[in-house]
């Protein structure tokens, strides 16, 4: 057959268009197109192809979470180590909502821990717990007994602050509580206080009230103290300053841990 003949045969199958030599591969991804600027051939972008966004790192369940907290702090023998544990810690997702991890502030040579709720907007944005208005009525009320941050050590039950200042649920400070308890063990106060309902009930595993709590002392331990510590139970700054008529009940607890104080070194 001549290559008229051949051609006239493609005709009548219905091959009339001149495709190309190579086969095209319909399922590769789309080539960039080519563009003719100023008289040359240019490859323009190639054309996005949407993918879906990755999946964000999910927080481990509350027991995992806890778990891995108890054996971060089976870990740590210094106040420094453990500093850099609760900063590299992701098993709360208090964190992920938080501008900064605080941790403490005071003397860690203070003989007297004062454990706090959690941090507030102005905790989170300085790193310190107890600043803001609330952190001014802690000084003054310590002031008042004769103490004060270079003589007491201060943390919190939980390190990041919760969303819209928000108390911690249990959850959140089940988490935190073995690294709580290792940061008590490695001060070693001769007195702890705890301000608010929350460090109360994590802290002393109790659910009543403060007002019914307050007004006198209690045996805390943990698996990592030695020996029990005095502990006393007092309203929160932040408490006092939306209601003030409990002001004179917080001045009782002062007096109190001031005399247990006054007591203390007079035996010793």
């Amino acid at each position: 057959m001549n290559n008229k003949a051949l051609l006239a045969w493609l005709h009548e199958a219905g091959v009339d268009e001149a495709i190309g030599d190579t086969p095209i591969n319909r399922l590769a991804p789309p080539a960039a197109p080519v563009l003719l600027v100023e008289n040359q051939l240019v490859a323009a972008s190639a054309p996005a192809i949407n993918t879906p966004p990755p999946l964000a790192k999910a927080s481990p369940a509350p027991a995992i979470a806890a778990s891995s907290a108890r054996s971060i702090a089976d870990r740590c023998h210094s106040l420094d180590e453990l500093r850099q544990a609760v900063m590299a810690f992701d098993g709360c997702a208090l964190k992920k909502t938080a501008s900064k991890t605080v941790f403490a502030d005071g003397n860690p040579s203070a003989k007297i821990m004062l454990i706090g709720e959690a941090p507030g907007a102005q905790e989170d944005l300085q790193g310190i717990p107890f600043c803001g208005p609330s952190g001014a009525l802690l000084d003054k009320m310590l002031a008042s007994i004769g103490l004060s941050r270079e003589t007491v050590y201060i943390t919190n039950t939980v390190f990041w602050r919760p969303p819209g200042n928000r108390q911690p649920s249990k959850e959140e400070t089940a988490i935190c509580l073995p690294l709580v308890e290792k940061h008590i063990a490695l001060i070693a106060p001769q007195l702890i206080i705890l301000s608010g309902g929350t460090a109360t009930s994590t802290l002393l595993s109790q659910d009543t009230s403060i007002s019914r709590l307050r007004g006198r002392f209690y045996a805390y331990t943990n698996g990592y103290l030695a020996a029990e510590v005095p502990v006393a139970v007092t309203y929160h700054p932040s408490y006092l300053l939306r209601t003030p008529a409990q002001k004179k009940s917080a001045w009782a607890d002062l007096l109190m841990i001031k005399k247990r104080l006054e007591e203390a070194i007079t035996s010793s």
